[in-house]
């Protein structure tokens, strides 16, 4: 039996907050834009919102729940008229998941209506929004979003791009953001591109979004990466580049391809797949094992452990099979059911591990709760041995960029030995892929041989901007009502 109401293997991860789609110049604009935020559910699965223009007016639907609950229906997606849309999916990392923090974030300007949606974490967004809330500022939401609204606002250039621009120059942190106006769609990179950015084309309309998994499911041509520190306008004029930062090299994200992107999707010219891959093979040649059977933790240490089992020669099976039709009410959690250990997502795969050594293999470790229940799932089921094998470093440091971390305290890597590690989490023997095999994985020799070219501070601590809202050792965040990430 499992300690708790079900194995949840999902209950323990990093959590991406956010993804973006707009597109500009389709008939089908507001349907287009459902189905790319249903391909980028994965990034967040509490809210969804869109925003479309018909040319006269804004209109604006926003639910709570999965894209699919609410955006198939007709009479929704007919309400979001015009040739131009902007939508969002959303994970909260603070606060509550109410319908006001749901984006895109839409306001009246003196220059025209103005809608945004935000992914990533802006990390001086807190005392942006004190200084404008004590400059009179009345705040709708608790996200930091709502603060680059009101630095638009305020700004006093006179064209709307101009605004914009204005107020990405007042932001910290990490963000890739659109915007929608009744004449522009509008996308940003942060100057280091800790958050993606993707630029399509479908049928001479644009499109901007966070994976090109989004371009895929509508037929869109990927046309190119939007750089770091760029901003990017789209209009009835066609596409045009702008570059308002100076220059400098880009820092994206490395769990972009270690966890959050879709395994189909492309970034920085690599396939997300592949890369995962070439993880789990550099892992097997640092720490092998003697071990009968190589197990994924679905979903996501699928790629990683085909690789593995590829580079040692030892059998690839599914150990653990994931349920994919259980709804997040099926039902009440009594302590009647709790008693009884029930696996409605997630259960072994008796005839692959009975008698095995088994080699566990995943993307990472974060509180390590979960991963004990696995290998009790794993030794319950009649396995020999149980190893684990992570495809990225031990996760020792929080994240302030748009990744829901705990704070360091909570984090295992941060409190514990990998022998303490491994005797908590209840393996025969436990090893993580090296800061500098994150690096070989991509195509490149190495961390300490070339500058950081990727935000890896959760794995090294090294913070590649400021973190002006964070107080205390090791950066622990001020939590605050008025401080929710986007």
């Amino acid at each position: 039996m499992t300690d708790g109401y079900e194995l949840d293997l999902d209950g323990d991860r990093l959590r991406e907050e956010c993804g973006v789609f707009g597109i500009y110049g389709h008939d089908d604009a507001a349907t287009l834009t459902a189905l790319g935020l249903h391909a980028l559910q994965h990034r967040g699965q509490e809210a969804a919102g869109i925003v479309s223009f018909d040319g006269q007016r804004f209109q604006t639907e926003r639910r709570l729940g999965l894209v699919g609950d609410h955006f198939t229906n007709d009479k929704v997606i007919n309400r979001l008229q015009g040739r131009v849309a902007l939508g969002h999916v959303r994970y909260s990392t603070t606060g509550e998941t109410i319908l006001r923090n749901v984006q895109p974030l839409y306001a009246e300007l003196a220059a025209g209506g103005l809608a945004v949606a935000h992914n990533g974490n802006i990390t001086n967004g807190l005392t942006l929004r004190r200084q404008l809330i004590a400059q009179g500022a009345i705040c709708q939401s608790t996200s930091d979003t709502e603060a680059i609204l009101h630095l638009v606002a305020r700004s006093q250039k006179t064209k709307i791009v101009d605004r914009f621009i204005d107020a990405l120059r007042s932001l910290e942190g990490a963000y890739a953001l659109v915007a929608l106006t009744n004449k522009k769609l509008i996308g940003a990179r942060d100057p280091l591109g800790i958050r993606p950015l993707i630029l399509g084309e479908l049928n001479g309309a644009y499109i901007l979004c966070s994976e090109t998994c989004a371009l895929d499911i509508i037929g869109a041509k990927f046309v190119r990466e939007v750089e770091n520190g760029e901003v990017v306008v789209i209009s009835d004029e066609g596409v045009e580049s702008l570059r308002p930062f100076p220059r400098q090299p880009a820092r994206p994200c490395i769990f972009e391809y270690i966890y959050f992107s879709r395994p189909d999707s492309m970034l920085g010219g690599l396939s997300i797949y592949e890369v995962r891959k070439a993880m789990g093979r550099q892992l097997a040649l640092e720490s092998p094992v003697e071990a009968d059977v190589v197990v994924p933790i679905p979903d996501s240490g699928v790629p990683a452990a085909l690789g593995f089992a590829q580079e040692t020669g030892i059998p690839f099976e599914l150990g653990i099979i994931r349920n994919h039709y259980v709804g997040r009410t099926f039902i009440e959690p009594t302590q009647t059911i709790r008693s009884l250990g029930v696996k409605l997502k997630h259960n072994a795969n008796r005839a692959v591990v009975e008698g095995k050594r088994v080699v566990l293999l995943d993307d990472s470790i974060v509180r390590g709760t979960t991963s004990i229940k696995i290998v009790r799932m794993m030794y319950e089921a009649g396995a020999k041995e149980v190893h684990m094998r992570i495809s990225s470093p031990p996760i020792a440091h929080p994240d302030f960029y748009g990744i829901d971390t705990p704070e360091q305290n909570s984090l295992l890597a941060a409190t514990h030995t990998l022998e303490q590690m491994r005797d908590y989490i209840g393996v025969a023997s436990l090893a993580f892929l090296s800061v500098d095999g994150i690096y070989r994985a991509v195509g490149l020799p190495g961390r300490d041989n070339v500058r950081p070219q990727f935000t890896d501070h959760c794995f090294t601590g090294d913070y590649p901007t400021p973190l002006t809202d964070l107080v205390g050792e090791h950066g622990k965040q001020t939590l605050s009502l008025f401080a929710e990430a986007g």
